[in-house]
Parts: structure tokens; sequence; C-alpha cells
């Protein structure tokens, strides 16, 4: 048995999921209450009409091959943030248990701890000229020891890279925080904007039960509106995970979108796009950094820069006006003045400085 059941819920012990009924493409199905009809635009391959695959062998496959896994550490998601959100109802008891992040990072962490009633140490991220943004290991660990407000830290969240700030944490960092986190918590390393970054590994010592790790089709894979993102863990613990969720997970279009973007062909051209968006991220961000009125732009391994301006307003006031839409990060701590650009087409970018510029000018 995986040692992350050990940090699970005493409550959830033995828990059983709900008995979904068996999808059989080839037989009459009388046995799940749907309707024998579908309507004419309806376009898709098995049918609106019909309950999608409450586990879809196929996309489980093409997933566990994407990420060098086998497909029994793939647990399919609704996006990054089900797999979170999981995570932290599976481990955290409402006002028992708590979780750790690294501020500035993605809100759903502390956004799913407060709604399942969990506590939130936050341990911010250390700022250096040599690793801006980069790990606290030793708060991270201290905060494992001493938990919140005297509930223990069941989970560590760790984005890289991270959003917002774009930088992929060091691996002599994760490792060192893996081993003095031990067995007392899981280290659940976000990985949404990989594909913008280098060589990973983590995916395959997250099937081997060190760590998780979160992954996503809706970023380099251009599939945000298709909500399939997935969580990759020793086979215990997905399996655990996934009697928690919904019986019919992911919608029956979703699935097929998902499967049409996991050919060979849809991959090799994605990784090409996603190359694409790298060399327009050094582009923009050296542009970005010879404005008048930019006092930083932060490296990025993410689809987007993190720019701190003199006059962040002036600047986010100045894209609006222009039909461009951008988020201010300025009120998050240690991120004053500071905008979150998404790399976009050639053309957004020249529109996107050309926007600034006459806000420099104004």
């Amino acid at each position: 048995m995986s040692w992350q059941l050990n940090l699970l819920r005493p409550d959830l012990a033995g828990f059983k999921a709900y008995s979904a009924a068996a999808p059989d493409k080839n037989a009459v199905r009388l046995h799940a209450n749907e309707v024998s009809w579908r309507r004419d635009w309806d376009h898709s391959d098995v049918g609106l009409n019909r309950y999608p695959d409450p586990m879809p062998a196929l996309l489980v496959e093409r997933l566990g091959r994407l990420y060098r896994v086998p497909p029994e550490s793939v647990l399919p998601t609704r996006g990054s943030d089900d797999a979170i959100d999981v995570l932290v109802r599976a481990f955290c008891l409402a006002g028992r248990d708590a979780v750790a992040i690294s501020s500035p990072t993605f809100g759903m962490y502390q956004v799913a701890a407060r709604v399942q009633g969990a506590g939130v140490v936050d341990v911010p991220l250390v700022q250096s000229p040599e690793s801006p943004f980069g790990l606290d290991v030793e708060g991270l660990s201290e905060a494992v020891s001493t938990g919140a407000d005297s509930m223990p830290v069941k989970l560590v969240f760790v984005c890289s890279p991270n959003n917002p700030t774009g930088n992929r944490q060091a691996t002599g960092a994760l490792d060192a925080l893996l081993e003095r986190v031990g067995s007392r918590a899981i280290v659940v390393v976000d990985e949404a904007y990989q594909e913008f970054s280098g060589g990973s590994g983590l995916s395959r010592r997250a099937a081997d039960g060190e760590l998780l790790v979160l992954r996503t089709l809706s970023k380099a894979y251009g599939m945000a509106g298709a909500r399939v993102g997935a969580l990759v863990g020793p086979p215990e613990t997905v399996a655990l995970l996934r009697a928690l969720l919904p019986p019919y997970l992911l919608p029956s279009p979703c699935v097929e979108a998902a499967l049409r973007m996991t050919t060979p062909a849809a991959l090799v051209e994605a990784r090409a796009r996603a190359a694409d968006i790298v060399a327009r991220r050094g582009s923009l961000a050296r542009a970005l950094a010879r404005m008048p009125g930019v006092l930083e732009v932060y490296p990025s391994e993410g689809n987007f820069v993190l720019v701190r301006f003199g006059d962040a307003e002036a600047a986010v006031d100045s894209c609006s006006r222009a039909g461009i839409l951008v988020r201010d990060f300025s009120r998050q701590p240690g991120l004053a003045g500071c905008v979150r650009i998404t790399v976009g087409s050639e053309s957004e970018n020249e529109r996107v400085i050309a926007a600034l510029t006459e806000a420099v000018h104004v």
C-alpha cells in the first residue's frame, strides 16, 4: 500500500465508490435510465443521450503514454482544479488538518482548502538575485513539523513553473523538500505549464509514490474549454481518489476532444506550437524590458510573463482601452506593481506593446 494512504482522512477508510452503469456500445442499453433518441444536431461519437464512460480506458492509456507512466498511475480530472479539490477533500478533515502553500502562487490551493474548512499555512517564496521566487525549503519543512494553529499539514502544494511568477523550482530544492518532509505530508507539484519549460521527470517519480503531480491539456495543448487534466501518482492513491470523484466525471465531448488531441500527429503539432509560444515569449519579454516605465520583466517558463511597472494601474487601464485584457497582481503580497501578460499571437503581442507604449506617453 502507498504510504500516502496513511495520511487519508480516517473516516474515509474502506470508502466504496458509487457503482456507475458500465458502458457497452454493442449492447441494448436499458440499465441506466437513458433515453434512446439523440438530437439531429448531436454529432458526438457516442451520443449526448448516453452517459459517458466512467473511466475512459483509451484516454487513460493515452495520458499515461503522454506522461510516461503506467495507465494505472493516471487519474483524469476536470482540469487541475478538480484534482486540487479532491486532494484536499481526501486528506484534510475540516478544522483538523491543513495545507501548505508558497505565495505568490495559484489561488485555487487556498480556495479548495477554505471550502473544505482546512487550515492554510503560507510560506512565501524567497526572492534572491540567484533565484527569484524560490522555495523556502526550511520554512516549508518547519510548517509541516509545527502545523497551522495546531492542525497538521497534510499537503504541500508547489506550482512549478509557478503561476503567476513564471519560474520553475530548482530540482535540488524539490529534492531537499521531499527529503525533509518525508512521509509526514504529501508534496503535490502542479506542472500545468511544464510543456513551456524543460524536462520534468516528476511524473515517473509520482508514479513511484514520492509525490503527486498535476498535469493538464488546458495550456500547451490548447484545450482550456474541454477541462481535461490529470493527476499522476501511485496506483493505490489514484484508485482511492477516483472513488471520491463523481461517477461520470468527464463529458463525452470532452473525452472525444482529448482523444483527438492526443493522437501522434496532434501531439507533434502541439509541441511545435508550444515552441513558437516560447519564442514569442522571449521576443515579448525583450520588448517589454526596453520600455520606459517597466521596472522588471521576470524570467518565465510559462506561456506568460510577469512584469513590474512603475504604474501598474496605468498599464492595465491602457490595455483595457485598447480592448486587451491583462491580469493585475499588484495587490498580492510581494507583487506590488506586477501585471501578468499571456503570450499571444505575434499581432496580439504587437498590440499590447503599442497599448503599453501609449500608457507611458499619457
